[in-house]
């Protein structure tokens, strides 16, 4: 994938690419399996977003998304919205999306867009969304149901969470090099 073009401004397509994946992360929320961290397609979403768009526009994406479903249009898990859902439980692993966009960025600004530094960077992000999202959970969970060990918190929201997580990533690794040319 080729570096982002420097840029002096926006373009409109620029705009209308961050809103489209702003919305597909929305509609990959909605597919969701039940559970205390529901099982959903966000984080292919995700790294589909920063994959094709670039670190940038697609961190922009994913902050687009978190303030949709913070000023209460239901674009979260299960059609939910509101600062109490990034408050709750789960929020710190939505919150953790935008920290794996602003990694994914980090390290590709940093090492290039290569293909091998653009996996590392998913993974990093993923770990990062995993580590941020269970102290989160941890804080939130313990305050209103009393102390979680860290083996129960991973238990419940980080390893049956692995492979399809991973899957995930490398299905938006895999898309996002074959369509990158269409795109840009």
């Amino acid at each position: 994938m080729p570096a982002e073009p420097a840029k002096t401004g926006w373009k409109t397509s620029d705009l209308v690419y961050i809103a489209l994946f702003a919305v597909l992360i929305s509609v990959c929320s909605w597919i969701a399996v039940p559970s205390p961290v529901p099982f959903t397609l966000q984080t292919f979403a995700v790294f589909l977003a920063v994959g094709l768009l670039g670190g940038k526009r697609g961190t922009l994406a994913v902050l687009v998304y978190l303030l949709l479903g913070a000023v209460g249009i239901p674009v979260f898990a299960s059609f939910n919205a509101g600062i109490g859902v990034l408050l709750g439980p789960t929020g710190g692993y939505l919150l953790g999306f935008l920290l794996s966009a602003l990694t994914y960025w980090l390290t590709t600004a940093r090492l290039g867009t290569g293909l091998p530094v653009r996996i590392c960077a998913m993974a990093l992000g993923l770990m990062i969304c995993y580590a941020f999202g269970t102290a989160w959970f941890m804080v939130v969970y313990a305050q209103a149901s009393g102390p979680i060990t860290l083996t129960k918190a991973l238990s419940w929201c980080v390893v049956p969470f692995l492979i399809p997580d991973g899957i995930k990533l490398a299905l938006a690794v895999t898309l996002s090099s074959r369509l990158a040319r269409h795109v840009w």
